[in-house]
């Protein structure tokens, strides 16, 4: 406790003193302490939910200049500015974002009474009200609800807006609410502040999208892997990646030059086996290939998106044909009988 906090407690009563003790006993047991609003919770009500909060969190409810005390001597000065009304404060070990997703869960819908303020709109949905014909429909027009007899009972023709975020509920309203069951606002825990690890949350710090969130994570880290992947950075994560990213364009690279590489051969003879039968399917005479080569039906023609494509296939198949020609040519002059890649590799 602060030499200030000790001074201002020391003319306090001593239940005053103690009450005080307890609070910032509390307030230094838990990871996480917050302030929380419990206006308007039936006393019954808040044993509940302080019932239910068991296990995760612990509320305790004492005169907010005890309290303002309590925080004082703790050191978690920026909650004192919350502390006004109807106030408690609650201690968890779990984050913030937890015990506010906690709190706001537990929140149940309630009537609004007369003098209150909106949270909300309001609105009297458009339907019928199940209310037989009689003065009820007056009632409904004269907070603005656009309401008429029909088909024997009393329908409200559109949705309408009585009642705008921040404006007081009438006495009529409120009776009008009461009678179709309408409950606009919500009773719960309302967390103002908490304090966690030194860094005080707002309630809007903590009103997150999970799943969003954790969305926007994932493509984040997405992102920095393709990153990294397409400027060559190796890390733990993306050297597997870029081994076999480089595994394979070597393959291909020394496919492309054909290099006679031990574990390239089964490549390059299934592609140079390719490019025979390509060649042979289109030599009209059969008498002069090799019996396995005979009958060899050409590939579809794949179309050609320009004229200077067409010539660029006509120019390599015209190397592809000079090559097997000189090829023909020094197996004639080495004596072999030209039985296609079976003869060439063994």
């Amino acid at each position: 406790m602060s030499a200030e906090a000790e001074r201002k407690t020391e003319n306090l009563p001593q239940w005053k003193k103690e009450e005080v003790d307890e609070l910032t006993d509390l307030i230094e047991s838990y990871e996480s302490v917050g302030v929380v609003g419990i206006a308007g919770i039936p006393s019954k009500q808040l044993q509940d939910m302080r019932r239910d909060l068991h296990g995760t969190a612990e509320l305790r409810v004492s005169r907010n200049t005890l309290q303002v005390r309590a925080l004082e001597a703790a050191g978690l000065d920026d909650l004192v500015e919350n502390i006004e009304q109807q106030v408690g404060l609650v201690g968890t070990n779990d984050n913030p974002f937890a015990l506010y997703k906690e709190l706001e869960a537990s929140k149940t819908p309630a009537p609004i009474n007369e003098g209150e303020v909106a949270p909300n709109d309001i609105v009297i949905p458009e339907g019928d009200t199940g209310v037989d014909p009689g003065p009820f429909v007056g009632e409904l027009q004269s907070v603005g609800a656009n309401a008429r007899i029909e088909d024997g009972s009393i329908q409200v023709m559109e949705d309408s807006t009585v009642l705008e975020a921040g404006e007081v509920v009438s006495a009529d309203l409120a009776n009008v609410l009461n009678e179709l069951g309408i409950e606009p606002k919500e009773v719960g825990l309302d967390l103002r502040a908490v304090v966690a690890e030194g860094t005080l949350f707002d309630p809007e710090d903590l009103d997150i999208d999970v799943e969003a969130y954790e969305s926007d994570i994932q493509a984040a880290a997405a992102g920095a892997r393709n990153l990294s992947i397409n400027a060559s950075y190796p890390t733990e994560a993306t050297a597997p990646t870029l081994i076999a990213k480089a595994t394979g364009e070597a393959k291909s690279l020394g496919l492309q030059a054909a290099i006679e590489d031990e574990d390239l051969m089964p490549d390059l003879v299934s592609k140079a086996d390719a490019q025979l039968r390509a060649l042979a399917a289109r030599i009209d005479d059969e008498e002069a290939l090799p019996e396995e080569l005979q009958g060899v039906e050409a590939p579809a023609a794949e179309p050609a998106a320009d004229d200077d494509e067409d010539e660029s296939a006509d120019d390599q198949d015209e190397a592809e044909a000079d090559e097997a020609d000189t090829d023909d040519d020094d197996d004639d002059e080495d004596g072999g009988g030209g039985e296609g890649l079976g003869a060439m590799f063994g």
